[in-house]
């Protein structure tokens, strides 16, 4: 067809919307044929005097309809005339590449449904954007949750006996918690020879309740929370939506720069620190026992509580003492289930200072409502019962098993990566960005994080670096699918030039 060039009608709607609903009409009328690709969005935006980024908003939103399909490295094409105002299955992106590095046995099994990979576009007839929710389709590389390997007939069996031993305590509201929580929550948070004392135990729904109660336990709204420069960023957006100040340290391979630290306690005076000392998220990065003594010299100079986030500590033999263990006085020291045995059941538990153990339980009440006695009761009883011990081998052993088929299909890259590590932290080759790879990687289907998801605030630091989780796909089979299209897209450098918005 000739070059296509839409008169954009008059109007008083948005640009991008009257746009749309042009390239739909000349769908409908065949001006735009099935087929028919798209002129580049930076070619039409040219000719019609806008922004990319308008022709960009214009395009998800007739791909939104279902009358489009956008291909990484191949363009925007006309799939039809009947719009869809839901979700619709997009044909695969090219995987000749990539399937061709997947042996026979597994390509069998690479059918997994693709469908569109984000439904962020935007209504014409209202003013803010849907949340964004991603399609049933997309592989997930943007969550590090245990790995699926068979928790579900045990956590069956334990709430059989939990609804028949205790009917009551279902039935109504936690006013108190048994001390086999306290005693699973020792258990499950000893490291390297510690273990918290029982009366400091305090089961929470999870790590993220359980740090947000801590800052709000130990801060006031305006009070600083100090944050790595590369950190699990939620917790951060978490403390400035609950009114309080984000300040960031420098780090290195280690965690916080001491020396750095220092100056941002003399300076702006913060009443608390978060760091992952343990499989530091997203670097993979373990604090030396070096470094931990130093951070603790530091907090009891300026008076700074600590929080220590262990989450994916959970996942790792060490010998390393806890800062719980060094400065058991200002150390909150948080873990979970999430990782190493199951992100469904929302179990965690706090070891806090005595001093504020009762604020911390308080605190996470008013916060989340109060724990559930069933997952509390269930969490105890995984842990108790020596069930989550043995699923953490198990989920260690479907991680190693993912960790080799990262080193087969990405071999010569630079990442931080572990058999222990439930996912690993890749540096793009140039000229790819990371907000474009992640851009391309979702028009792919393939979900993962850039480098500002885990960035606490605004950083002059850049690191060309995503994230990409390998143990939430539901099979080894559709790790490998995702990991062919990572491959593909790193190989395909010009593919960073198109625009996916």
């Amino acid at each position: 067809m000739t070059t296509w060039v839409p008169d954009i009608p008059a109007g008083k709607g948005p640009m991008y919307a009257r746009l749309a609903n042009r390239i739909a009409d000349d769908i409908v009328t065949g001006a735009l044929p099935v087929g028919a690709k798209l002129p580049p969005q930076r070619d039409l935006a040219y000719d019609l005097g806008i922004t990319v980024g308008t022709v960009g908003r214009a395009y998800a939103l007739v791909r939104e309809r279902g009358l489009v399909s956008g291909e990484v490295g191949r363009g925007t094409y006309v799939l039809g005339s009947t719009p869809d105002k839901g979700l619709v299955e997009e044909p695969r992106p090219d995987l000749n590449r990539a399937s061709a590095a997947i042996p026979a046995d597994q390509n069998a099994s690479n059918t997994a449904s693709w469908t569109q990979a984000a439904a962020t576009a935007t209504d014409p007839g209202f003013a803010g954007t849907r949340i964004p929710v991603p399609a049933a389709g997309a592989i997930r590389l943007d969550s590090t949750s245990a790995p699926e390997i068979g928790q579900a007939n045990a956590i069956r069996e334990l709430t059989l006996r939990i609804t028949a031993d205790s009917p009551y305590e279902i039935a109504s509201y936690t006013r108190i918690v048994p001390d086999s929580w306290r005693q699973a929550g020792r258990e499950w948070l000893a490291r390297s020879g510690w273990q918290p004392p029982e009366a400091t135990i305090v089961p929470t729904t999870g790590a993220q309740a359980a740090i947000m109660a801590i800052i709000a336990a130990t801060t006031n709204p305006g009070d600083r929370v100090v944050f790595e420069e590369l950190t699990y960023s939620s917790i951060a957006r978490g403390a400035a939506l609950s009114g309080r100040q984000v300040v960031q340290v420098p780090r290195d391979d280690e965690g916080p720069l001491p020396d750095e630290l220092d100056k941002v306690c003399a300076q702006k005076h913060p009443k608390i620190l978060f760091v992952m000392p343990t499989m530091h998220n997203p670097t993979l990065g373990t604090m030396s026992e070096e470094r931990r003594k130093a951070i603790v010299a530091v907090a009891r100079q300026h008076n700074l509580w600590l929080i220590e986030d262990e989450v994916y500590g959970s996942l790792r033999e060490t010998t390393l003492t806890p800062l719980a263990a060094l400065a058991p006085e200002r150390t909150f020291h948080v873990g979970s289930l999430s990782k190493s045995v199951t992100a469904g059941v929302r179990g965690g538990w706090v070891s806090s200072p005595l001093s504020h153990a009762q604020r911390v339980y308080t605190a996470h009440k008013m916060l989340t409502g109060g724990i559930s006695f069933l997952l509390a009761e269930l969490s105890s009883r995984l842990v108790l019962s020596g069930a989550a011990v043995d699923f953490r081998q198990k989920v260690l052993a479907e991680i190693a098993a993912r960790y080799d088929l990262v080193r087969t299909y990405l071999p010569g890259y630079d990442l931080n990566a572990a058999a222990d590590a439930p996912f690993f932290w890749l540096k793009l080759p140039a000229p790819w960005l990371a907000g474009n790879f992640k851009t391309a990687a979702a028009a792919a289907h393939v979900l993962i994080d850039d480098e500002d998801e885990f960035k606490p605030g605004r950083t002059g630091n850049v690191y060309h670096r995503v994230r990409i989780g390998i143990s939430n796909p539901r099979t080894r089979e559709e790790t490998t699918q995702a990991l062919g299209i990572i491959r593909q897209l790193l190989e395909d450098s010009g593919a960073c030039y198109d625009s996916f918005e």
